[in-house]
């Protein structure tokens, strides 16, 4: 144990003075040496926090970011995968090009390219690489029911020529001609056959479909059935042209477009893959079709499904109607009212069907509603095609002043499932179906009465009085059905529901206000009748007048139904829905008695002078009728 102490305090003792020794040297050390060392250290300290600070301010994240609107921006994964980043060039991801560029390295670029006058290389493009297709770039943009206006059918002509164009330089390419039958399209198909040659030579796709077969055309026909013009699709367009001409109409009326559009597309379905090409059909059609209810959703999962795009060069819809009444030249110089079917523009009828009293409602019958038919435009619209519209009714709308008014081209059992969701909307779809059913349909009243006697203007009254009761009647049922979902009116967003609901409640109040007020002066006159102030009138009209003689009840009713009548007119103006309020607060709903003349007999019958020239036509138009084998009366359906 003394040797180990021993041992410690020496090694201790030599540790002590070695250390002694080392600070008497560092006394021995110039104080100037000293303080230079400090002052380094703490510079050097100083510049390693400002390189950090630095370092965090170039690559500081911004935690506020701007919330975009997915309404307004939308993002298409196709879209993605076609322009990726895997090309011959470099493309800067989304995130990376977003990103700010360092204030010190837009500086060092700068003073780079000032000193070395660096000239950049011109960007060089690979032919051989495959670019997106002009309908694939816009395919993010809302397209719901997108419908054109392209100037007849020349202009929906050239359109398709720049979509084929477009779809050839990205593939190859099957366009598949599909034609109505109908004699009301014959001129149509004859138009279109004379420009045919046209859509493939107006961008040079003609040779270059001839030397690479780049592009193959088919063509079939659909009435009842469905005729498949060419049996195989053909590269030279020329002898396409004349079994157009000689399609051969169909007069059954029946127009099985989507049943055609589903046969053309499982015919060349395997044509199409094994040749890899992109499919389009393009319908040419002047009608809705009528097999929409059975098939429209089974074409419209095969074209989805397979990526078959579909067009149709067609008419527009009347608004809310499912037929138009035309002339048709059935003979050489002979026209008769002939149905076509080109409507609705919606799923189910969303506008109440009733007259305009006192006035002529002729120009509102075929009002244009601004879109084709509900089901042949969502067939394009699920497909990602256009619906052009090359035929109108009129009066027509300005397509900027519709676009927010578009209908909703969803399937049938979603849109049931919509109007469960909101009453107001299922209380208009049931008031508009019920005004088109026969047994419901409203009478019109008499607006002259024969009055050669004082007896003969009673019997003329009292005649006038019994359908106008059932007519009042009927408009208080359908009062009482839209009030049901008068409730769920705040919570409509859309505008065209609006529209809808406002103007189908104002129309029925206005005509509420005019029955009773009808009744009301009907009454007046059958107890006291008026006295004819100039001599040889013996009639009387009513005519409308501002005056609303009537209890305080119906005047209630009249201030509702110009306040949403007006409020229509206001709120959505340019639209066919404020047009039709205009028609109807163009007349007061008032009455007052006008004095006439009429040719009556004895008894107050009216009797009318013959027209032979009306008569001759008549007897030509039931006589070309008959060879169609048509009732004459009743309109051709074409």
């Amino acid at each position: 144990m003394s040797i180990a102490n021993s041992t410690r305090e020496v090694h201790v003792e030599e540790i002590v003075d070695v250390e002694h020794r080392s600070w008497l040297n560092m006394k021995e050390v110039p104080a100037w040496f000293i303080s230079l060392g400090v002052h380094l250290l703490i510079l050097f300290v100083l510049a390693s926090i400002t390189r950090i600070t630095l370092l965090d301010s170039e690559n500081a994240i911004i935690s506020s970011i701007e919330e975009l609107d997915d309404n307004v921006f939308k993002l298409d994964p196709t879209i993605q995968d076609v322009v990726g980043s895997a090309g011959d060039t470099e493309i800067l991801a989304p995130s990376m090009a977003a990103a700010p560029v360092s204030a010190k390295e837009q500086q060092e670029a700068l003073q780079d390219q000032l000193e070395n006058d660096i000239e950049a290389p011109e960007p060089i493009f690979d032919d051989n690489v495959t670019q997106p297709a002009q309908e694939e770039l816009t395919a993010a943009v809302e397209v719901t029911g997108e419908t054109d206006r392209p100037g007849g059918v020349a202009g929906a002509i050239d359109r398709l020529t720049l979509e084929i164009a477009a779809a050839v330089k990205e593939k190859k390419m099957l366009v598949v001609w599909l034609f109505d039958v109908s004699p009301s399209v014959s001129q149509r198909r004859n138009e279109i056959a004379d420009r045919f040659e046209n859509v493939y030579k107006q961008l040079g796709i003609l040779e270059a479909a001839e030397s690479e077969d780049s592009l193959k055309t088919a063509v079939a026909a659909f009435g009842a059935t469905t005729q498949f013009v060419t049996k195989d699709p053909v590269s030279d367009v020329k002898e396409v042209v004349s079994q157009i001409r000689s399609i051969k109409e169909d007069t059954s009326g029946d127009e099985n477009v989507f049943s055609a559009v589903t046969q053309v597309s499982k015919r060349w379905l395997s044509y199409k893959r094994s040749s890899r090409r992109n499919m389009m059909v393009i319908v040419v059609t002047d009608e809705a079709g009528t097999d929409a209810v059975a098939n429209l959703e089974e074409t419209i999962l095969l074209t989805k499904r397979n990526g078959i795009k579909c067009y149709v060069v067609g008419n527009a819809s009347p608004f809310g109607q499912q037929e138009v009444i035309t002339k048709f030249e059935i003979e050489p110089g002979v026209k008769v009212d002939a149905v076509s079917e080109t409507g609705p523009e919606t799923v189910m009828a969303e506008r109440i069907k009733l007259p305009f009293w006192g006035q002529s409602d002729y120009d509102i019958r075929q009002i244009s509603s601004g879109y084709g038919p509900y089901a042949l435009t969502r067939l394009c619209a699920e497909t990602n095609g256009i619906y052009f519209i090359t035929e109108d009714t009129t009066p027509t709308f300005e397509a900027a002043d519709m676009r927010a008014y578009h209908p909703d081209y969803i399937s049938i059992r979603d849109y049931k499932m919509m109007l469960d969701k909101n009453m107001a909307k299922r209380a208009l779809v049931q008031t508009a179906t019920a005004t088109r059913l026969s047994k419901r349909r409203l009478p019109q009243p008499t607006l002259e009465f024969a009055a050669n006697t004082d007896n003969v203007l009673r019997q003329a009254v009292t005649a006038a009085q019994k359908p106008v009761s059932e007519l009042d009647y009927g408009l208080n049922e359908l009062q009482m059905m839209l009030e049901q979902g008068l409730k769920d009116r705040k919570k409509i967003k859309e505008p065209r529901w609006r529209a809808n609901y406002d103007l189908a409640l104002g129309r029925v109040l206005a005509n509420r206000v005019r029955a009773y007020g009808y009744n009301t002066v009907l009454a007046e006159m059958k107890s006291n009748p008026k006295v004819f102030e100039t001599k040889g009138n013996n009639a009387w009209r009513l005519v409308a007048a501002k005056d609303v003689r009537s209890s305080p009840s119906v005047r209630k009713l009249e201030k509702q139904a110009m306040e949403l009548l007006n409020g229509v007119i206001d709120e959505h103006p340019g639209t066919p829905w404020a047009y039709l309020a205009a028609k109807e607060l163009e007349k007061p709903l008032g009455w007052k008695w006008q004095e006439m003349k009429m040719n009556l007999d004895g008894s107050g019958n009216r009797v009318r002078k013959p027209n032979p020239r009306f008569e001759e036509e008549q007897r030509k138009k039931r006589e070309a009728l008959k060879k169609r084998g048509v009732n004459g009366n009743q309109p051709l359906k074409i």
